[in-house]
């Protein structure tokens, strides 16, 4: 684990850092509270050992503003004090203190539970996001799921209204999926929605709000793009799945094709809500499939 010593006193620093030596822990020696902001704004530190008395961190409120990025990743402060110091004079917001003569059995039990701590909270704190992540994403594909597209979808279309921009919104749906999946089971039609939603990802914008809608349907939020500009996304996206190659064993590679329906809406007032819109998109893309697949087809609300 990598640790900062904020301290003045040579003699002390020694001891620490010979009291710390070894393979387990990394030392890194600082002389002001300013350095080791400049670490925690990097998140290149989680542990810090700081002299009390003979630094600047009363001055600067370093511990203070630490505590106010209030970050998921925890921060240490191991305080080293003069003997007897008076309870009220004790700073909030730090972890632990110790105070001295410092004993080297001591130092190293108080850092050993301040690891152990530290541990325990970046564990909770990488548990919590895999849960929010797995409320939000689809597992499969890494598009939002159903419910964070229309929450964000519905974002997105309140956006465009304030600022007078249309809006589209895009459904795709594969051809063929329901026979790939028959033909060569459920584990190659995973691999066929990866495949595609690579494409999708590939030929969209960046910043588009994209979500698998159920099975192989999937759906895009296009805020500021109407008409012929969402033809242009859709066709781009078609004909990416199109220049997919899926090997199967024993096979030809398989040919995936997809269709797109699209609604446009132009004017986007205070009871404009997004269910009808998707409603009319998904309608398009079936309009699409039935025409012959691997096409667009556009409606204007």
């Amino acid at each position: 684990m990598d640790i900062l010593v904020l301290a003045n006193d040579p003699l002390e620093l020694a001891f620490i850092q010979q009291t710390l030596s070894g393979k387990k822990y990394v030392l890194t020696h600082i002389t002001s509270s300013e350095e080791a902001w400049q670490y925690v704004q990097a998140g290149e530190a989680r542990f810090l050992i700081a002299d009390w008395d003979a630094t600047d961190l009363a001055r600067t409120q370093f511990i203070q503003r630490v505590r106010a990025l209030n970050r998921a990743e925890p921060f240490y402060i191991l305080l080293i004090t003069s003997k007897n110091m008076d309870e009220e004079l004790v700073p909030s917001g730090m972890d632990d203190v110790i105070q001295r003569p410092i004993r080297a059995s001591d130092l190293r039990n108080r850092v050993a539970i301040g690891e152990r701590i530290v541990s325990l909270t970046s564990g909770l704190a990488r548990a919590r996001d895999q849960l929010e992540n797995h409320a939000l994403f689809d597992g499969l594909t890494g598009f939002l799921n159903r419910a964070a597209f229309m929450r964000q979808s519905a974002g997105e279309l309140e956006r465009s209204r304030r600022a007078s921009l249309p809006m589209s919104l895009i459904a795709l749906d594969i051809d063929n999926f329901k026979v790939i999946n028959d033909k060569f089971g459920p584990e190659m039609g995973d691999n066929v929605l990866k495949v595609v939603a690579q494409a999708v990802r590939e030929k969209s914008r960046p910043y588009d709000c994209i979500g698998r809608w159920t099975g192989d349907e999937f759906v895009l939020a296009l805020p500021g793009v109407i008409g012929a500009d969402a033809e242009k996304v859709a066709e781009r996206i078609i004909i990416g799945v199109r220049g997919t190659r899926i090997e199967v064993p024993n096979e030809a590679p398989l040919n995936v094709k997809i269709s797109a329906g699209i609604a446009s809406i132009a004017r986007i007032t205070t009871s404009t809500e997004m269910e009808p819109i998707l409603q009319q998109a998904r309608q398009a893309v079936a309009h699409a499939k039935a025409s012959g697949g691997n096409q667009v087809f556009l409606v204007f609300l």
